[in-house]
């Protein structure tokens, strides 16, 4: 594993935050992101197009750098460990998908009303993830056996979920949401896609304050089971950074674009487990066993890649049968 120390400069850091902001920007005040309209199919499989591109991009500009700062060794290492780290980001990401579409479904949001309160998810998660990560690196820097204790946390939430990737949660039984209704005024009714609204004088919240809660929530769970996998890779802050950064931003496209199909995809979260295991075993196993970084990428492209055709396999002898 690579030193928590990054190659990255202070300008580096800027101005790839410069880029997301930017990119936050143009989506918000460019692209109609403050103007309720549902997201057809072209759309959203030109944005995944998109920033898969800009991910792609991004590395070759990576490599170029270190290439000529310090040398191709380096560079080939430092790119496949952002590529790596990205596709196990943007692999584990899509289970929000699932969750984002039981979110959606249990509160009744038209499909005009979810991509600003997604957007919205975005900007929290991006803050939120910066925090973990860079408390995450410190944490290592000081305590190397805390990698182990993550690859145990990976095995254990990996085998959870082989045990109940049938159990669809009860979203009215969640604590936090029964807290919320419980301590707020809430409106029956969504006011367009704001949060909050005022009737008699009085300051309600709307259901959609809930849905953005919910899904702020759920990131946060997520990212405590896919920033530890991430650490099996590089502990450089960032490229941990920028590969959690790149999935987030292509996860609202891929929700609009998967979304419909959800149902299709059933076998999916028997491979993210399977992904969790294998990238726990790998930090458990560190002091005896060596993967290789492009080995790690093939494995999880793989076994994400067998789970989907699976998934797609069934489903297409499930509606022939029917």
């Amino acid at each position: 594993m690579s030193s928590p120390e990054s190659f990255a400069t202070a300008p580096m850091w800027g101005g790839f935050i410069a880029f997301v902001v930017a990119m936050l920007a143009l989506d918000l005040f460019v692209f109609g992101g403050r103007k309720a309209h549902r997201v057809s199919p072209r759309e959203a499989l030109t944005w995944v197009c998109a920033w898969t591109s800009l991910a792609f991009i991004f590395a070759g500009l990576l490599w170029w750098y270190l290439n000529g700062t310090a040398g191709a060794a380096v560079a080939g290492k430092k790119t496949l460990e952002f590529l790596t780290g990205y596709l196990i980001e943007q692999s584990l990401s899509i289970d929000n998908m699932f969750v984002f579409v039981m979110i959606f479904a249990y509160f009744g949001v038209p499909p005009e009303l979810q991509r600003r309160v997604l957007l919205y998810g975005v900007l929290g998660a991006i803050v939120m993830r910066a925090a973990m990560i860079l408390a995450g690196v410190w944490l290592v820097s000081q305590f190397g056996w805390l990698l182990y204790v993550f690859g145990a946390f990976l095995v254990f939430t990996g085998i959870k979920m082989l045990v109940f990737a049938e159990h669809d949660p009860d979203l009215a039984d969640n604590p936090l949401l029964r807290w919320l209704r419980s301590h707020l005024r809430i409106t029956p009714e969504f006011h367009g896609e704001t949060f909050f609204t005022r009737q008699n004088g009085v300051l309600w919240a709307t259901p959609m304050f809930l849905v953005l809660i919910l899904i702020e929530a759920s990131d946060v769970i997520f990212a405590v089971d896919s920033i530890p996998a991430i650490f099996a890779v590089t502990t450089d802050p960032f490229i941990v950074f920028t590969s959690n950064i790149f999935a987030i931003m292509g996860l609202r496209a891929l929700y609009f674009l998967l979304a419909d199909m959800a149902d299709r995809f059933h076998l999916l979260k028997y491979g993210l487990a399977i992904v969790l295991v294998f990238i726990g075993g790998k930090m458990l196993a560190a002091p005896w066993l060596h993967f290789p970084v492009q080995w790690s990428l093939l494995i999880v492209a793989g076994i994400i890649g067998v789970s989907v055709g699976l998934s797609l396999a069934f489903s297409r002898q499930d509606q022939e049968a029917q």
